[in-house]
């Protein structure tokens, strides 16, 4: 017989058999089905579930720029545990693999098809080696060429493929480095490639100093330097040293046939863009000082423009380290900024500058002056327009036309100004004046393509007179995409083309603007997107691509998009998804409600619907409709809009609205019979997290809660979040309000919490997960904590996401479905002063 240690009292006592039989039954139910813990191995949801997530996606289609080819790519649905335990080194916002000179964190595409849109021929891309990873894939202006990378265990090569064969061949005997910036950019010749190398005299890998030289020290001298709350942040001079020796890339040019030419000096290069007219070549550096509390993008920049041979001709700008960009949103840099190349000239340059300092708060009228100035630049920079907003962007026509974008965060103002930059004399011409989030009224945006300088300009007719616009068309209905004609001269529009229901179709390209032929991605609840050539004048249309349906086992799911009231009167929406085969007589099901909350400046804007009832049910590892196939129905996006209008923030009443939103949807989908008030479960992601966890602390609507990679505590975030502006100092009961973690003593429903160990999302650090769950664990709630080796904000490989989709059906079916009744009142909403 056996003798165990007694540690109670040291000695030693002998098992009965019948004592013997029982521990040894506990011992291999533990080990059988270990619940928590080191020990525990990843795990398998159920086959259904797995099997929907293993299913390939729907490839991407790119199509090229003469109008002719379709590139199609697929790629796995996920990676595995090992690529992502690969070294990776986080600084200042960068994430490197040193084995590579590459990003650590990558989507590859594995399979590539070339389709003749005409005959509908198609051929593989060849001549690649067994094991395909590619990545920056970019057509060549003329559209007769692909280039991409190839990355490989020890580096990343240059690769071009010729479209009419598919035959593909390696141009660059040197490795790319794809640390920072864009690997490479066709030249307008479309011969020649500028690429970004690993210098090839760089040198050893900087050793860690064995015996620090001494403390790591910040200093602030008295100015204002708020910033959000980053990660990956540089933590002393070895980490900058190793910034500096991974992101410092070579220029070389180099031509289809191979022959290279080394240009300029190595350097942190972050754009290299060739002018239109190939001569000369906008170059940003960045160097130091360096910064311990701020990413990458605001280090001290020098931008310059080179000639061919990369000597510098023009100096644009020297940018100083921009630490104390005030956190104001519509803030920015000081400076000359958002430099780039006119794509309708030949080698003119833009940028803006701000009238304001770049600070949001300051009271003005005039915030940002658009400048340009041409080769050889040896002239005065002339102003092109003055505008009161913040300036966004610029879309170039060929017509003496440009379009320019203002907006402004505090009034979700946005502005559109027709300009005629070769003709200052005249005065710009306001377009559209509007809320961004009036979705009603988007007129949509005007359709560019490739010009034969490699660069991207509006599409026109009558001479610059008529753009073509596309949109969501959102409405009453739902989504409805559309194209039309405007007039600029008379800011009208004429309705080409609008999608009918059953289906959803976007426009993706127009591939003939006299013939009026259109490429639109359609698909229907139960069709997967496919690709169509449409003949707007005829009305008739041509299937392009066949992909099939990639999870036909849910291709019998019903799906409504439901609308209702919140108690004040907002208008909802949601959409609800039922299992294959149901039927009112199966009775309420249980139910997951899957939630992510926006921010409004107006009620109005809140209610308006913001998706499509016509779209393909798809899944993927991040979707709650994973459990439709294991007896749940799902409410996906239940709108929950936190509204704050004239003086009041969204913020203000966040608590109130939150509740009154969800109890809404719960009371919905309870009159409805499909769900069962005491078997709801509410989960998120990310700020939905926040959103679950803040729903379970302040009502008793919700049976237990999913909340994945999320931010619990906003003292943590004292700079803002989201959409919060305003400072905890400014506003300390708005944050403690809204933290969960200061409710946790009020959570008395199971919650699980999932987070990966290696987020870098701003505000959602692991370590937020790992306290709130050490206050939920103090007060003695019902709780798990699930931390993914490896993993980001976003879930990668596949023993990862497996194992949460086992995690949260295990938590589902224990708590939710197979939970007993509730001794208390269910489905009472009760508010945090109530509680």
């Amino acid at each position: 017989m056996a003798s165990f240690e007694n540690g109670g009292s040291g000695s030693k006592r002998n098992l009965s058999i019948v004592g013997f039989a029982v521990w040894l039954l506990l011992m291999s139910t533990t080990v059988a089905q270990p619940a928590s813990g080191p020990e525990l191995p990843y795990q398998m949801p159920p086959k259904a579930i797995a099997d929907l997530v293993d299913a390939p996606p729907t490839p991407i289609v790119f199509v090229g720029p003469d109008q002719q080819w379709l590139l199609i790519l697929k790629y796995p649905p996920l990676t595995t545990l090992e690529d992502l335990s690969q070294p990776e080194l986080r600084l200042a916002g960068l994430r490197i693999n040193p084995r590579t000179n590459g990003p650590s964190r990558q989507t590859y595409y594995t399979e590539a098809v070339f389709k003749k849109l005409s005959d509908g021929k198609e051929h593989p891309l060849s001549g690649l080696p067994s094991k395909v990873r590619m990545t920056n894939i970019d057509w060549s202006p003329d559209g007769r060429w692909i280039a991409f990378t190839l990355t490989h265990s020890d580096l990343i090569e240059l690769w071009v493929a010729e479209v009419k064969n598919g035959e593909a061949k390696k141009i660059l005997p040197v490795a790319i480095n794809d640390a920072y910036g864009d690997a490479f950019t066709w030249v307008s010749d479309s011969r020649t490639i500028l690429a970004r190398t690993v210098p090839v005299d760089r040198g050893a890998v900087p050793s860690a100093p064995v015996v620090p030289t001494g403390p790591n020290i910040q200093e602030n001298t008295g100015s204002k330097a708020p910033a959000r709350t980053y990660q990956d942040l540089l933590k002393n001079p070895y980490d900058a040293a190793l910034l500096e020796y991974y992101a410092t890339s070579q220029l070389v040019e180099v031509t289809l046939d191979g022959q290279r030419t080394a240009i300029g000096k190595p350097a942190v290069i972050s754009q290299a863009t060739p002018s239109p007219d190939g001569k000369y070549i906008l170059v940003e550096t960045v160097h130091r000082p360096f910064s311990n509390t701020v990413l990458m993008e605001r280090f001290p920049k020098l931008i310059e423009v080179w000639d061919a041979d990369g000597k510098p001709v023009y100096r644009v700008a020297d940018l100083p380290l921009a630490e104390n960009i005030p956190i104001t949103f519509s803030s920015v840099r000081g400076g000359r900024r958002d430099v780039g190349w006119r794509a309708d000239a030949t080698a003119t340059l833009c940028w803006a500058e701000a009238l304001d300092g770049g600070d949001a708060a300051v009271e003005t009228q005039e915030r940002d002056r658009l400048y340009m100035i041409s080769a050889p630049f040896d002239a005065d920079p002339v102003p092109m327009i003055t505008l009161g907003l913040r300036f966004e962007e610029i879309q170039w026509g060929t017509e003496n036309l440009a379009l320019v974008y203002e907006s402004w965060w505090k009034t979700r103002q946005v502005r559109v100004w027709h300009v005629m930059p070769d003709s200052p004399e005249v005065e710009p011409k306001l377009i559209w004046d509007r809320s961004w989030e009036d979705r009603y009224n988007d007129p949509g945006r005007p359709l560019v393509q490739l010009s034969e300088r490699g660069t991207y300009v509006l599409i026109t007719a009558d001479r610059g007179g008529t753009l073509f616009l596309s949109g969501e068309g959102a409405s009453t209905d739902g989504d409805r995409p559309f194209l039309d004609e405007f007039d600029l001269s008379a800011k009208h529009a004429n309705r080409l083309f609008r999608s009918e229901e059953p289906y959803y179709e976007q426009p993706v390209r127009l591939l003939d603007v006299e013939k009026k032929l259109l490429l639109t991605r359609r698909e229907s609840v139960t069709e997967p997107p496919n690709y169509f050539v449409r003949d707007v004048k005829k009305g008739q249309q041509s299937q392009a691509t066949f992909f099939p349906h990639p999870t036909p086992q849910l291709a019998d799911v019903q799906k409504q998009l439901i609308r209702y009231k919140r108690s004040d009167g907002v208008d909802l929406t949601a959409t609800l998804y039922l299992p294959p085969g149901y039927t009112p007589d199966d009775g309420p099901l249980p139910m997951l409600m899957w939630v992510y909350p926006q921010e409004y400046k107006s009620a109005d804007a809140a209610g308006q619907i913001t998706t499509s009832p016509y779209r393909f049910v798809r899944t993927g590892w991040w979707s709650p409709l994973l459990w439709l196939v294991h007896g749940y129905a799902v409410l996906d996006d239940p709108t929950m809009p936190i509204v704050g209008e004239g003086d009041t923030e969204p913020n203000d009443t966040y608590v109130q609205q939150l509740v009154a939103g969800a109890q809404a949807a719960v009371d919905e989908v309870v009159r409805r019979g499909v769900a069962d008030r005491h078997r709801i479960a509410i989960g998120g992601h990310s700020y939905g997290a926040f959103t679950a966890t803040n729903l379970l602390a302040h009502s008793d609507l919700f049976r237990a809660g999913i909340a994945r990679s999320g931010a619990y505590n906003r003292t943590l975030t004292p700079f803002g979040f989201q959409s919060e502006e305003r400072t905890l100092w400014e506003a300390p009961q708005v944050y403690s309000d809204m933290s969960p973690f200061m409710h946790a003593d009020r959570i008395n429903e199971p919650i699980l919490l999932v987070h990966g160990e290696a987020d870098n999302n701003s505000g959602t650090y692991p370590l937020q997960s790992e306290r709130f769950y050490g206050a939920l664990k103090g007060h003695g709630a019902t709780a798990r904590l699930v931390m993914l080796p490896h993993e980001s904000h976003s879930y990668r490989a596949r023993e990862s996401v497996m194992h949460v989709l086992w995690e949260t059906t295990e938590w589902l079916d224990k708590y939710v479905k197979n939970a007993p009744p509730r001794e208390e009142p269910a489905g009472e909403s009760l508010m945090t002063t109530d509680r």
